[in-house]
């Protein structure tokens, strides 16, 4: 950028003199450059934008599968309940009692005595 404003500061009496010239011809590159970068980001451009439909697309799928699943969750929830107390319920029944009758529990360390 440095070197142009030299360039211009350079023939700004050229400048002066023809600005018509200078005006077409910078309109003449200035459009080329566009249309020849246009025509080599055409794919690019297209690419993403068939991402962004491909998107919207998922998303509104994704959309109508949710309203469609308004049952219930399957997943139990611990400690919750609408009605009576919050009572913690097992999973998969009732937890079998493992414990043997008539004997004490207690740490390793202490059974060994």
């Amino acid at each position: 950028m440095h070197d142009l404003i030299e360039f211009f500061r350079t023939n700004s009496a050229l400048l002066i003199d023809n600005p018509i010239a200078f005006l077409t011809f910078a309109l003449l590159f200035g459009g080329g450059g566009f249309i020849v970068g246009r025509y080599f980001l055409t794919e690019r451009i297209a690419n993403l934008e068939s991402r962004i439909t491909r998107r919207d697309d998922e998303i509104e799928a994704l959309k109508k599968r949710r309203d469609k699943t308004s049952e219930p969750s399957l997943i139990p929830i611990i400690g919750t309940s609408v009605i009576g107390e919050n009572e913690a319920t097992p999973l998969l029944g009732k937890w079998p009692d493992r414990r043997r009758p008539g004997t004490l529990s207690a740490p390793p360390r202490q059974r060994r005595g």
